[in-house]
């Protein structure tokens, strides 16, 4: 009788494991709106003045009465300020007209030599009023750069106003805006009209 070997015992399979289950997909985010550049948002450099323009000025003067066309021009000179284009009133090009002309007795040009020179202090004053231009902080003293400050009037009544009309520069305030080295402008009230003054300097003392 023959031995017969018992079957093998199955082992059994392993079970399946299970599948995992799909990652959800996250929706994309939505991009974010970009950032804006100060720099493009914000015109870059000074805002225009097209009043610098003559040909724009005579234009705009076919149409609009002075006093309007005047509050224009301020408004482009006070939103574009000051251009540092020559600040020493003695070389300013927008000045050039103004140098040449002739009150008690001297030219602008002849006075500014004196008062970088430092004679006839007393007169400083009453020579630049004649012009228009107030004296705003000057030093006196024998030695040393004169220092000065001169406030070019560029009100609408302005003593300058003259002298720049009979030579044909009807736009002399946007000139002036573009080579002095400070603007100021008070805005016009009830009583009073608006004021406004090209900084210059004279003989600036070297920092």
């Amino acid at each position: 009788m023959t031995n017969k070997k018992p079957p093998a015992a199955k082992i059994p399979a392993k079970p399946a494991k299970p599948a995992k289950p799909a990652k959800s997909v996250k929706p994309a985010k939505s991009a974010k709106p970009a950032k804006l550049n100060e720099e493009t948002d914000v015109p870059a450099g000074r805002a225009e003045n097209p009043f610098q323009n003559a040909e724009f000025y005579a234009r705009m003067r076919d149409y609009t009465e002075r006093d309007a066309a005047f509050s224009k021009e301020l408004k482009a000179i006070a939103e574009r300020g000051a251009g540092k284009q020559s600040t020493d009133a003695r070389s300013a090009p927008s000045l050039a007209i103004l140098r040449g002309v002739v009150k008690k007795g001297l030219k602008l040009e002849e006075m500014l030599g004196r008062i970088v020179a430092g004679v006839e202090s007393g007169l400083w004053e009453p020579w630049l009023s004649a012009f228009g231009i107030e004296l705003r902080g000057v030093n006196y003293a024998k030695t040393g750069a004169r220092n000065a400050r001169l406030a070019l009037d560029i009100s609408l009544a302005s003593k300058a106003t003259t002298a720049f009309a009979n030579a044909g520069v009807p736009n002399w305030r946007s000139l002036a805006a573009e080579d002095c080295a400070q603007v100021q402008v008070e805005k016009p009230t009830e009583k009073t009209p608006a004021k406004a003054w090209a900084i210059f300097y004279l003989d600036a003392a070297e920092n």
